[in-house]
Formats: structure tokens, C-alpha cells, sequence
């Protein structure tokens, strides 16, 4: 979605300011290739990050597991209560696990952190997964140019059918109805490509 919505966006700017087909589409390929390398870049170093942050905040769970395991059993019982949990069951569920601290810090980090210690996301598999899905999105707009046509408005119109087919598969994973999840990207896509549109056209005018 991403690379649709910025190279539709950038296509309709550079496409209203009456550039060549030549520049038109080298503007649209740099366009992809520095999209798809911030996104690769961004996502590899937010995910990183934050698998950092997770390793800093398990380092610190288990440092208190060694230091006070009494209090951390008491934490457990005390989340599990507030769940409905018995309190003998919880207890005794806390005490088996001061027994285990392997066990007891991956319990500590489901229910403190929210996350499993050893099933991680990989940075660099969201890089590469960001960078292709960027790429593919980023070229659809581009297809009519790079067939040999020259015309804007085929352009947009593939570009706009990318964004309501995306937007379609996108409802599959909601309860939203397919064609209202296409027609709503599509329409958030137009408003992109209608104002940079606008911006090209008035910069095309004046350098003229």
C-alpha cells in the first residue's frame, strides 16, 4: 500500500508538470528504490530496536528473579487472581515455577511484557518483506509507462485499480466488506494523487 500511495502520489505530481515519459518514469523508479530502501532500513531498525528493548527488559526480569523470587511468585499470583484464577492454584502454579527460572522468565515476559522470549521477530526478515512489498506496489503505477505508453491518466487508472485491489485483499483480514475497504484506499490514494497533482500542475505553470 505504501508504495502504491507514494508512487501514484508521485507519478500524478511529476505527470502534472508535463514532464517527458523519459523523466516521468526515471522520476518513478528512483521513487521505488528510495522507497523501498527506507523502508527496508526503517523496518530493520524499528525492529531491531525493539528486540533490544525486549532483551534489556528480560535481562532486568531475570536479574529480580535471582534477587527476589518470593516477590516475583507474588506478582504472578497477583495477575492471576485478578483473572479469576484460585488463589491456592495460582500459588501453587508461582511456586513450582521458582523451581524453574527458565521457565519462570519466559511466564514473566508473557504476561509483564506481553511477548515470548524466543519467538522474537527477525529485523532482517522485515526488512527484506518491507523492501519487496514497497518495490511491488511502487511498480504498478509505472507498468503503462514502462510498456510504452504515454498517458497519465492510463497510469493512475492501473495505479488506482492496484490501491481497490489492495484494499480488497486487505478486508480479508477484517470484518469490513471487500469493496468498501477497496473503495476507501482507492479513495485515500486520489486525495494523494489529486494534490500533488495540483502542486505539479501550478510548479509546471510557472516554470513555464
Amino acid at each position: 500500500m505504501d508504495g502504491l500511495v507514494t508512487n501514484i502520489a508521485l507519478i500524478a505530481g511529476v505527470g502534472g508538470g508535463g514532464v517527458s515519459r523519459h523523466t516521468l518514469i526515471l522520476t518513478g523508479v528512483a521513487g521505488l528504490v528510495a522507497g523501498a530502501i527506507s523502508m527496508g532500513l526503517g523496518e530493520f531498525t524499528s525492529v531491531r530496536t525493539q528486540n533490544d528493548q525486549v532483551a534489556a527488559e528480560l535481562a532486568k526480569e531475570l536479574r529480580e528473579l535471582q534477587l527476589n523470587p518470593e516477590g516475583e511468585a507474588d506478582e504472578l499470583v497477583a495477575m492471576w487472581t485478578a483473572r479469576g484464577l484460585p488463589v491456592p492454584l495460582a500459588r501453587q502454579v508461582a511456586d513450582v515455577l521458582k523451581a524453574h527460572p527458565e521457565q519462570a522468565l519466559r511466564v514473566h515476559a508473557q504476561e509483564e511484557l506481553g511477548v515470548v522470549p524466543d519467538e522474537l521477530p527477525s529485523p532482517w526478515t522485515a526488512a527484506v518483506s518491507s523492501f519487496v512489498c514497497f518495490a511491488i506496489g511502487a511498480v504498478v503505477p509505472l507498468l503503462t509507462y514502462l510498456l510504452g505508453f504515454d498517458s497519465l491518466l492510463a497510469a493512475l487508472v492501473v495505479g488506482g485499480a492496484g490501491l481497490f485491489v489492495a484494499g480488497a485483499v486487505i478486508a480479508r483480514f477484517t470484518a469490513r466488506p471487500w469493496w468498501r475497504s477497496g473503495l476507501w484506499q482507492l479513495l485515500l490514494g486520489a486525495a494523494a494523487a489529486g494534490a500533488t497533482y495540483l502542486i505539479g500542475t501550478l510548479i509546471g505553470v510557472g516554470v513555464s
